[in-house]
């Protein structure tokens, strides 16, 4: 398994990982990552300062993938966990674990306090690896996302 920063050639697989899910879970594909802009363009769309896509290689295959962004719209302290995702075949194998530390560290080497993200409450391991990391429940969303479809809130001091 290599964690590495995403590539151009990247971008057709790990939009395939990412949309899949949404008809596996039945998770809405209107007001979530589903229909994102960046979600077809995902190397073009974390190039920026203070952010970073990276995706999970096992034997030469992408299999998942997850970013740390400035949390559109608030505070620049706080960070977004932006579409971590992962194929059925690297599920429950202890990567999801690996890339949220990744991107934690990552995080705070970039200068932010807290990490902010949004799921859905299909998505119950994602949410219960989420808590054991430390992050906490919102009533509400913050920031400005996009996502109005996402009902799970949550926030992590770093």
């Amino acid at each position: 398994m290599i964690i590495r920063e995403i590539e151009q050639r990247d971008n057709p697989v790990i939009e395939k990982v990412i949309r899949d899910v949404f008809p596996e879970f039945n998770l809405p594909m209107v007001g979530t990552a589903y229909e994102d802009d960046e979600t077809p363009k995902m190397f073009e769309s974390y190039q920026g300062n203070r952010e970073v896509y990276y995706v999970i290689e096992v034997n030469g295959e992408v299999v998942g993938g997850a970013g740390v962004k400035q949390l559109k719209d608030f505070d620049d302290n706080i960070c977004e966990l932006q579409k971590m995702y992962f194929s059925p075949i690297a599920r429950g194998k202890g990567y999801g674990k690996v890339l949220l530390k990744k991107c934690i560290e990552t995080a705070k080497k970039l200068g932010y306090k807290k990490c902010y993200l949004e799921s859905a409450s299909q998505l119950k391991a994602a949410i219960h690896i989420y808590e054991d990391f430390g992050f906490k429940h919102l009533e509400k969303p913050i920031g400005n996302t996009g996502h109005y479809s996402c009902g799970v809130w949550m926030i992590k001091d770093l």
